[in-house]
């Protein structure tokens, strides 16, 4: 084959890639934009969720996709062992524009074929009058003294909650992960006693081009520095980054000016959210928007195995080594696409992690020299588990039939644990308190 034909064909595959990345797009609320929905993992198997919890679907390690109804309560039968730590997480996909409720949402939780709760219920509540993808987990953790530590079979079910109706078949996203345990006789490290909530300076240099994903599934890898993207109203989009045991992790997003002449006031019209590397909420924060310049930042506490013992969420949820999840927020009554900038710090030299009995990295906890260099370059991988380099690629539309351009655009992910919606918290993470919940 000679050069060209090879570029030609090249080409041509890179473009049905991206494709293949890219689902349909759906009109915002106003007509004037296309928002992409929920991209559900490629490897999601379909699975129908019970009315009785005697009939439901078997779950093991792995991804699974469903829908909800309102009204609906659907079981699923969890097969646990009695050495992992186990997080299951459901994630919400409203179809985007979709009407919705403040308190609209789903209630997940883990309980013994008897009824006795493994941990403590997650209600994911939107908590905003923008339809997006929503998340959160419920657990089962090995340690004396606590429910559910025998191997066997556990209920999961995910219940509709809120006002209203309800929706009609709004996809859901099941993912089971299983972290080993320690060792027999191991100490597990101590929490950090104390730590900065002054966010680190970012490197120097221009701020690097990224096409955010629409959510866990396909969001592009982002190291520290300075990384630039645009949202559309009604949009949100999804970044991961890599955080090692000990460290923390700083975020700051600055939106631009609306290029309207009478741009409206949107109370909390911006919305910056952190999920941790098993998609359970860490925290969010949000900022009103009226048309200026305006920035929203969290900063978090130092990753740590010992977290899981506080009972403070936002501590609490950082209890892993791995990649960590980033959603940015517009909501959809502001009236213009605007650009963003996403500055990545991160604070910290790594430490040594836990005595695992077991690969802790091959399970999903944990993050490689590949996964460091993925997060400098703004890597995403494809359906098939390679990876492509946003930095390189423009963001255009797709138009069939004519120009097969690239483009990922998004839709996010976020969601609430413990009985709380989504609100916005303090920057400065909180003091650690004793455990006493999962």
């Amino acid at each position: 084959m000679t050069r060209g034909r090879a570029g030609a064909v090249s080409t041509l595959a890179l473009c049905a890639l991206m494709l293949a990345a890219n689902p349909a797009t759906a009109a915002s609320p106003d007509g004037s934009e296309a928002v992409t929905p929920y991209k559900m993992s490629s490897d999601a198997r379909r699975v129908h969720g019970s009315a009785a919890s005697t009939d439901g679907p078997r779950l093991r390690p792995g991804t699974y996709s469903d829908t909800i109804s309102g009204g609906e309560r659907k079981y699923y039968r969890v097969e646990l062992d009695a050495r992992s730590n186990a997080f299951i997480s459901t994630v919400l996909a409203p179809p985007p524009g979709s009407v919705i409720g403040p308190l609209d949402g789903v209630r997940i939780s883990l309980e013994s074929t008897d009824g006795v709760k493994c941990s403590n219920s997650a209600d994911v509540t939107f908590s905003g009058g923008t339809a997006r993808p929503i998340a959160d987990y419920v657990t089962r953790r090995i340690e004396a003294n606590r429910a559910c530590q025998s191997a066997g079979d556990y209920l999961l079910s995910v219940e509709w909650i809120g006002s209203g109706d309800g929706p009609d078949k709004w996809p859901i996203e099941l993912k089971f992960m299983a972290e080993p345990g320690l060792k027999e006789g191991t100490v597990p490290p101590a929490a950090p006693s104390a730590w900065s909530s002054q966010a680190p300076e970012t490197p120097a240099g221009s701020a690097r081009s990224v096409s955010g994903g629409t959510g866990f599934n396909d969001a592009p890898a982002v190291g520290e520095g300075a990384w630039k993207d645009e949202l559309r109203p009604g949009e949100s989009r999804f970044y991961k980054v890599p955080l090692d045991w000990g460290q923390q992790l700083f975020l700051d997003t600055e939106f631009a000016n609306s290029t309207t002449a009478q741009p409206p006031m949107v109370i909390g019209g911006l919305r910056l959210s952190l999920f941790n590397t098993a998609r359970g909420f860490v925290r969010s924060a949000d900022t009103n928007y009226s048309g200026k310049p305006t920035a929203v930042a969290l900063g978090t506490a130092p990753a740590s195995f010992a977290n899981r013992t506080a009972s403070q969420d936002t501590t609490g949820a950082m209890r892993f080594s791995g990649w960590y999840y980033v959603r940015v927020s517009l909501d959809q009554r502001v009236d213009s696409t605007l650009p963003m900038t996403l500055r990545v710090g991160v604070r910290g030299e790594p430490q040594p992690g836990p005595a695992y009995d077991g690969d802790a990295t091959a399970a999903g906890f944990g993050i490689t020299d590949e996964d460091r260099e993925a997060a400098q370059e703004g890597r995403v991988e494809d359906a098939r588990g390679g990876s492509v380099l946003l930095k390189v690629i423009g963001v255009t539309g797709i138009g069939l039939g004519t120009v097969l351009v690239a483009g990922l655009a998004a839709w996010t992910v976020a969601g609430r644990r413990s009985r709380r919606s989504e609100e916005p918290e303090e920057t400065v993470p909180l003091p650690r308190e004793p455990d006493r919940t999962g």
